[in-house]
C-alpha cells in the first residue's frame, strides 16, 4: 500500500511525523529535495578533495 501512495507525509496512529531521522519533502512538483537531515544539506554543498602534502610518502 505504501508504494502506491503519492503523498509527502502519511501517519498512521502517530502524531509526530518529522524528526531528524525522517527527512521531509514533497512529491512530484510540490516539493523538490529533502529537509530536516543531511539529505537537505546535500543540495547546497559541493564535495571537494584537498590533498595537503605528498601522499606517496
Amino acid at each position: 500500500v505504501s508504494e502506491a501512495l503519492e503523498y509527502g507525509m502519511v501517519g498512521v496512529n502517530v502524531g509526530i511525523l518529522a524528526t531528524e531521522h525522517v527527512p521531509f519533502g514533497g512529491v512530484k512538483q510540490s516539493g523538490l529535495g529533502r529537509e530536516g537531515s543531511h539529505h537537505g544539506i546535500d543540495d547546497y554543498v559541493e564535495i571537494k578533495y584537498v590533498c595537503v602534502g605528498d601522499i606517496l610518502k
